[in-house]
């Protein structure tokens, strides 16, 4: 640690020891939050969690939100597959 201004020359052992535990503290935060983004397999099942509470009602039946957005999708690739087959 180099000189902070405004602060004394001399400091107590006690101030010493407190400095290095918040230190402590901050830098244990720091690893943890790091090893949070580093979790991908945490980071997964969190996603799929999520893209589960958009898609299933808690009962487990599927949203209809969610099933008219996939037949949606199901009619515009097959539209799409029926117009390239007739080029």
């Amino acid at each position: 640690m180099g000189h902070r201004e405004g602060m004394s020359a001399t400091r107590s052992p006690e101030q010493i020891e407190a400095e290095i535990a918040a230190q402590r503290e901050q830098l244990a935060a720091t690893v943890s939050e790091l090893q949070e983004k580093l979790d991908v397999k945490a980071q997964a099942r969190q996603r799929v969690g999520g893209l589960r509470e958009r898609l299933v009602t808690p009962d487990g039946s599927p949203r209809p939100e969610a099933v008219a957005a996939g037949a949606v999708l199901l009619g515009l690739t097959v539209l799409l597959v029926v117009r390239r087959a007739r080029r």
